[in-house]
Parts: structure tokens; sequence; C-alpha cells
């Protein structure tokens, strides 16, 4: 048997498998919404990942946004275009700066043009700060806990563009199994593995999604999953980080408490900043609160009514209805 590269990156098949839906055609309704939010964001812009519900079509409804990666060079400039062309309630300098303090910022965008009106969920990220966080060295799971899912590059400024961004997601989704594998205690196949790190992903945050939110996701991504990553199964076990039991894996001897211990302090550091980012969504996300509600009506079945009080000074009076749902969360139940 002929010696695997030393990294699935420099595989041109494994490439291949890892890169399974980057290059899919849009709907035209979506090309066109893409096409509108990358003029938005100005000649700073540099390449848009359609990702989350929509994307997947796991339990999408007209009312859910549109979930994207807005990748630019500079975030100064992105502001500047963004208030030019569609307005924002947020000063530019204000967003850029949070932006480089906890990257990304979340901000809401919509296309009162389309038919039907057009919303986006927007993580706004520069590329430097993008092929950090689908790196080894990235300081949380924000977007590779994201990216290792389908996704589709739906735009893209040039050629360059769009090859730095599917080399920076390919590297994310072969990431995986650094991340994932403290989680994999058992024998796992390619489905065990796949549920491992959705499992894991959203471990990573608090989230107000029920238990078989997770299966759901694993049902409509399935094939698309087990295309990227079967391959890579395959490879790690050659390449010597996997044994094999079966038709089954092992994580290869060597991977002990010690990794098991970094693996921790990496989820508990993801849920913690993943936190400290809902503060930037007062500040920056259109509507915050009713899109917080929505989503846990949405994502729990778990309706929350508000009083007049609690809308107006939501930061002063909101407190013990939040805590008294983080306490009984379907997630925290599951």
């Amino acid at each position: 048997m002929s010696t695997p590269p030393r990294s699935p990156l420099t595989d041109a098949t494994i490439r291949t498998a890892l890169a399974t839906g980057l290059d899919e055609p849009s709907r035209p309704a979506l090309e066109q919404f893409s096409t509108f939010l990358a003029n938005a964001f100005g000649p700073t812009a540099v390449a848009l990942i359609h990702y989350g519900s929509h994307a997947h079509g796991a339990g999408a409804t007209t009312e859910s946004a549109h979930d994207f990666f807005v990748i630019v060079d500079s975030y100064r400039d992105a502001y500047r275009s963004l208030r030019a062309t569609v307005g924002t309630r947020y000063r530019p300098g204000v967003a850029t700066l949070l932006n480089r303090v906890l990257p990304p910022n979340v901000i809401a965008v919509a296309d009162p043009n389309a038919t039907p009106p057009a919303r986006a969920k927007i993580a706004v990220v520069s590329l430097r700060a993008f092929r950090r966080a689908c790196s080894s060295r990235s300081t949380d799971l924000f977007v590779r806990g994201r990216l290792f899912q389908v996704a589709r590059i739906v735009w893209a400024r040039d050629d360059d563009s769009r090859r730095a961004v599917v080399d920076a997601t390919i590297e994310a989704r072969a990431g995986s199994f650094g991340w994932g594998r403290a989680f994999l205690r058992t024998p796992f196949d390619v489905e065990t593995y796949c549920r491992t790190l959705l499992t894991t992903a959203f471990a990573s945050e608090i989230r107000p999604e029920t238990a078989d939110r997770i299966s759901g996701l694993l049902d409509v991504q399935r094939t698309a999953l087990h295309q990227i990553y079967g391959p890579l199964l395959t490879w790690l076990h050659h390449a010597g980080a996997l044994s094999q039991d079966g038709s089954r894996y092992r994580v290869a001897a060597g991977h002990g408490s010690w990794e098991s211990l970094l693996s921790s302090i990496y989820m508990r550091r993801s849920k913690l900043r993943a936190t400290l980012r809902w503060a930037k969504y007062v500040a920056l996300y259109d509507d915050w609160l009713d899109y917080v509600v929505g989503k846990i009506a949405r994502r729990s079945g778990v309706a929350i009514e508000l009083s007049s009080r609690e809308r107006r000074w939501p930061l002063i009076f909101l407190w013990p209805k939040a805590i008294r749902f983080l306490r009984s969360r379907p997630q925290r139940q599951g």
C-alpha cells in the first residue's frame, strides 16, 4: 500500500470529497439575493457562504432568515458601504471595533424589493479571521461548527477569492477530527462520526433546540455528510490516526486524558465566547428581541410572552424569564 500524503489537505481525492456541495448551483432567487448582499457590502466583499436551515433544508420556514457568512477585506469599508446602501442604526466605527474584538459580528440585512421580502442573518468576518477560524488555530468553534455541515459558496468576487474560501472551508472540514475525536468514545462509523460532530457543535453554544433537532439535521444532510467524511475517515485510517474494528473505527492509541482536557477547555471557551456575542446582538442586530423570542418558539416550542415593560427595557426586566428558560431549556434536558 502506498503511503498517503502527510495531510488530507494535500490529497486531491480527499480535497474533492471535503469540497462536496460548495459549488452547487443556487436557485435564481437565492442568487439574486446573494448579489444584492454582495453589492450592499461593496468592493471589499470577498465571498458569501450560505449555510444553516435554508441551505440544508432542515426546518426552514418563510419567517426564518437565510444564514450567510460574508467574508470581507476591510470591516470599516464593509460597514460604511452597508450604511450607505441599506442603512444601519449602528455606526460603522462601532461595528468595526466589535468585529475586531470578537469576530464574527452577526447582523440582519433585508432586501425589501425582493418578492417575497428576503431577510438574512449575516456573520461578518474578514478573510484573515476566517482563515484562522477554519484552522487548528481557531479560538472557538463558531465557524468550524457551521461549515462542517452542508454549505455553499453562493457568490465570490473572483476566482482567487473563491479559491481562498474553498481552501479555508476544506481545512475546517478536515480539522473536524481534531476537535471531535475526544468525543468518539466507542467504535464508530461515518454515521456516528457525523452525529458526534453535530452533538459536540451544539454543546459548544447555548441553544434553544430540542434534542431531536440533531436527528433532523442528520437526516436531511446524511448523503452529503457521508460523501464528505467517509473518505476522510478512510484516509485517517491509512494515516494511522484510526484503527479498524471490523466495519468500524477506533481512535488510535495515544490520545488520552490530556487531549480530552484540551478539548474540554476548547469547548468551554467556545461556549463562553458564543455567549459573549449575545451582547453584540443588542448593539448590532435589528429587532434582536423579536428574533430571539421567535427562534426560541420555532426551535423549542416554548412561547415567551413579553410585557410592555420587558420590551421597553429588556436588559433590565427580562432576566428572570431568561434565567428560567436557560435552566429548563430542551437542550439542557437532552
